[in-house]
Parts: C-alpha cells; structure tokens; sequence
C-alpha cells in the first residue's frame, strides 16, 4: 500500500488491446486505477460480484454499456456498475482515460 502515487515514478502496466493501467493508492476497501485507452480499444463487456466499481471519464470520449444500456461519455461524465452489473466501454478517440474507483480493492490487479 501506497500513501502518495507520482505520477512520473510509475510506469504504465501493459494490458494490451490498447490499454494500460496505473494503479494509484488502495486500501482494503478502495482502490483508484487510472486506465488509458488508444482510439477503438475495448474493455470487454463484462461484471465482477465482489466489486462495485465507479468509471469517471477523465480524458476523451467512450461509448460504455452498463446493464444493457449504451451512452456516449465524455470527460466529466461518470458511470456506477454495482456487483454482477455487465458493462464494458470502447474509446472513441486517442488518449481516452478511465478513473476506475472499486470496493472493495482488486487483489487480482495487485498480482
């Protein structure tokens, strides 16, 4: 565990696909992950029962499903996946980025 992130100190965490993460400072209960996105990656639809998970759009723009629903989202915006919520995202332009907040931590990312 971590109690400050510099940005310039970490590297990003190759996941492919066009996507790479940063993980900020977690604690049992939270975690921050900074996922960056080329133009057309995709983060596979998918739902995780052990977590609800907040994305805030930090940079650019995502066509994102949750629970069946699509909207196109833009820097500002936000979207709630609760446990077992299907959702998933596609960037729409270079340089997108996704502020993913969990509860609790994701031990799998840690690994």
């Amino acid at each position: 565990m971590k109690v400050f992130f510099i940005n310039a100190d970490e590297p990003w965490q190759e996941l492919g696909g066009g996507m790479r993460r940063k993980i900020l400072p977690w604690a049992d209960d939270l975690m921050a992950v900074c996922v960056s996105f080329d133009k057309g990656a995709v983060g596979t639809l998918h739902s995780h029962g052990a977590h609800t998970q907040i994305g805030y759009i930090a940079a650019g723009s995502f066509e994102a499903t949750v629970n069946g629903e699509k909207r196109t989202l833009r820097a500002g915006d936000a979207y709630l996946a609760v446990k077992d919520a299907p959702h998933g995202a596609v960037a729409l332009e270079n340089g997108s980025m996704i502020l993913d907040v969990f509860n609790p931590k994701r031990d799998d990312f840690l690994k």
